[in-house]
Formats: C-alpha cells, structure tokens, sequence
C-alpha cells in the first residue's frame, strides 16, 4: 500500500522564482489596500491536453503567479480584507506519493503554507466547501472569468447560492469587478527586482540570437535555427521560450506571426527572428532581420537601413512624460518618408500618415507592453482615454517594420518578399531610457562582419 507522504514545513526559502520572498507580501498588502472591502480570487491554469493522454508544459497564470510565487495548476487564490486573520488563503493539491512518483512533487497543503507564506492553506477539494465563506462578508468579488470555464460556473454558482439568501442574511458580494484594474496596473511597473531579470531574459535571448546570425547557412531548415536558438535560451537559464518563435526566412518574413519555422533558408534572402527567451517568469521579445548570404543585397540594405533609423528614432522618444503613442508616431514618420523615398509611396509625408497609406507595407503598432506576459498587462490609454504618457519603471517593446507581401502586387517587384522588423525591449528610467536588448546585434555593418566570419558560402538550395 502506497502512503500518503508527512507534510514537513520547510524553513521558508528567502527567493522565490528569482525575487525576495517578501516582494510577493508587499504586492499581496497593496492589492488588499487598493481593494478595500472586497475579496479577490485568482484560478491557477488549468493543465491542457496536448494529445491523447500527453499535456502541453503547463505554465502558470501570470496574475496568479505575480500575486503568489506558487507554480502548480489546479491552484485557487484568495486575499480578502473580510477575515480578521485569513487575508491571504491558497487552495492547493495534497501531497500524494503515487501522484507525485509519477507526475513530479507538490508542495502540499502544508508546504503552500510554510514555504508561500499564506495564511490558511486548504486542499482544493474543500473549495466548494470553504471559498464562500470567504465571500460572505466580502462587498465586491474581484474575480475575471479565465480559461477554465468549469471553474468559471463553479463561481456563478457560489454567487447564484448568496443573492438567493443575501435578503435573509446580508452576506456575499454585492458588486462584482474584473482584478485586472486593479493588479495589471501593478504589474505595469517593473521594480528594480523585477527589471534584473528582464535584463537577464534579454541577455541570454540576445546570446541566442547572435547565435543564429552566427550559424544560419544557406540551405539549412528554419526549425533547425530555431533549435539553436531555443537551446541557446535553455542553456543559459531560460525556463522556456517566452512565445512560439518566429524564425521566417525569404518571403516568410512578410507573415507578421509565422511560426511554421518548416522551410529550407535560400541565399540572397533575408531572415527573420523574432524569439525571446522566459527567465524566471519574465520573457524578452527581441526581432533582428539579417542576410542568409554574406551580405545585404543593395535593396534589402535599404529597406533594412529605413527601418532600423525607424527604431532609433523611435527609442529615442522613450522617455518620462513621452505619451505611449509618440513612439509609434516617431517610427511612422520615418517609416513613411521611406518609403517616399523608394518610390512605393508618392506624396506628402503628413498627408499619406493621414490616410493610412503605409498599412500595406507596415500594419501594426510600434511597441506593447513586456514583462511576464509577452504582451504584458496595462492600460494603453489615461482615464480620459489619451494616450498614456510613459513612467519609469515601465518596459516596453520598439518594434517598427517594413513589409512587401507578394499579395502586393502593385508595387514595384524589386520590393517584394523583403520584411524586415528590429525589435528592442526598453525600460523607462528616470532619466531616460535603458535598452535592455542592446546585446543582440543590429548594426548593419556588424551583421555583415558576423555574416562574413560564418562560412555562409555553403547553398544547397538555390535562391528562387
């Protein structure tokens, strides 16, 4: 007979996923103060079938592991201010021997409580039984349906249950609100803890991609760049990759989100790669377009060197008191007058912004929001529904590019099935701006010198 394992509480570690133990406390008693008289509940994801009895690697929710640090599925997360001593309260698998051989260990009710600092841990089997006493002095259930709609019911359940004796009793939420008002604003600003391991994700992803710009030759598979790229994450500490990796090579790289990664590299094209690697939680999202060959062609040299002065230009506004939307601004009007100049747009620089007459050729904004979410939580928008002016501690992306379809078939053929995009991440300091994907080269003439050291002679599939 298999027996259930003794729970031992461990002495509490001091770092957590990479940050101090109690960084996750203070975020805990600011959700509490900004919440007033409410509880919150947070569901872990759910596991996913990935085929037949396989599962895809489970990763945690990013609000839920913001808020607690914990890293197992079938989870629950409650704070509330309307307990006298129980503000912070997990729901957690038991420890179970023949489970844990097979499938790996569990902190336990025990565990969760020792090592995670909650104050009452339960088996997630009791959750029907105790969550909705944790609801019954709460005035507004901050709760946002998630990607596990059975636990979705369950909690209409619950509130289905209160409004039916809330006329006897006087108990349960009387005002329901979505969490995310509350914590994606959190979120939105990186701590000086938080921005060391994004440095950290953006140094080893930029290690993997001067790896690829190293070892790409004409004739090898895009799924075998991305291995490389992907191991080089790996081995430098990266839990996973942060998003499904692009790695699009000729006229792949004008599928803004290619992930096909199934075709052979052809020289005298460009490839593209847009991948980033997660660190403790936190992921990179760096692009950099480079030649297949040794060398730009004169076209794509000046299509690449448009968008890259996009970039610059674009950086450059990154800064206190800059609005979100001059970013993207700043890249347009470089972008634009570009494409003036090779001919793919006539008119007035202004005027052709105006009409949207680039959307061909560039459909998307300039930069989102990073940190544990590729594209990270955050309003983009003030109350008043202006753009948002930036801050310091916010992280976000400059990505401007440049894209000639072969849908195009208006423009001039010279153009077609070049794309090109250069994405940085940039942190908003007090002073300015940190780019902390610096690492990863960009410069064309250090493209070139790299390109050329690569032995990049080698075609066995010619260019089409």
């Amino acid at each position: 007979m298999i027996q259930k394992p003794t729970e031992s509480a461990a002495a509490a570690p001091e770092v957590l996923n990479g940050l101090a133990r109690t960084t996750y406390a203070e975020r805990r008693a600011e959700v509490l103060r900004r919440m007033g008289p409410g509880v919150m509940v947070l569901r872990s994801n759910p596991e996913q079938t990935r085929s037949n009895d396989t599962s895809y690697p489970f990763r945690q929710d990013s609000d839920f592991e913001y808020l607690t640090g914990f890293l197992e599925p079938d989870s629950v997360a409650v704070l509330t201010s309307a307990h006298a001593e129980h503000r912070f309260v997990l729901f957690v698998r038991p420890r179970d021997l023949e489970k844990e051989t097979w499938n790996g260990r569990r902190a336990g009710v025990e565990g969760a409580k020792a090592l995670y600092g909650a104050d009452a841990t339960f088996a997630i089997e009791e959750l029907d039984a105790k969550l909705p006493g944790y609801l019954e002095g709460a005035g507004t259930l901050f709760f946002t349906p998630g990607i596990d709609h059975a636990f979705n019911a369950r909690v209409e359940g619950w509130l289905a249950a209160m409004r039916r004796t809330r006329g006897r009793t006087g108990h349960g939420p009387h005002t329901r609100s979505e969490h995310g008002g509350i914590v994606h604003e959190l979120r939105l600003f990186k701590s000086a803890e938080e921005a060391a391991l994004l440095r950290r994700a953006c140094q080893l992803s930029s290690e993997g991609h001067n790896a690829a710009l190293a070892a790409a030759r004409p004739g090898m598979m895009e799924h075998e760049v991305e291995a490389l790229v992907d191991y080089t994450f790996r081995s430098r500490g990266a839990r996973a990759a942060g998003y499904n990796s692009i790695v699009a090579g000729g006229e792949n790289a004008t599928i803004l989100h290619y992930t096909e990664n199934n075709m052979a590299l052809r020289d005298g094209t460009l490839l593209l790669i847009d991948a980033g690697g997660e660190y403790e939680g936190y992921t990179a999202d760096i692009t950099r377009t480079f030649p297949v060959g040794a060398a730009f062609t004169p076209d794509q040299r000046k299509v690449y060197d448009i968008v890259l002065a996009a970039q610059l230009a674009a950086t450059a506004q990154v800064k206190p008191g800059t609005c979100f939307d001059d970013v993207h601004r700043a890249a347009l009007e470089v972008l634009v007058a570009g494409l003036i100049r090779l001919g793919v747009l006539i008119g007035e620089r202004d005027e052709l912004i105006a009409q949207k007459a680039f959307q061909p050729f560039y459909m998307h904004r300039t930069s989102h929001w990073l940190g544990l979410d590729v594209h990270d939580a955050g309003l983009y928008v003030d109350a008043a529904g202006k753009s948002r002016p930036l801050e310091p501690g916010m992280v976000l992306t400059v990505e401007p590019g440049l894209y000639f379809g072969d849908g195009l078939l208006d423009h001039d053929a010279r153009w077609r099935g070049i794309g090109v995009r250069i994405e940085d991440d940039v942190l908003v300091t007090a002073s300015g701006h940190e780019v902390l994907s610096a690492d990863a080269i960009k410069e064309p003439g250090a493209i070139e010198k790299a390109r050329s050291r690569s032995g990049t002679a080698r075609t066995t599939v010619p260019a089409a």
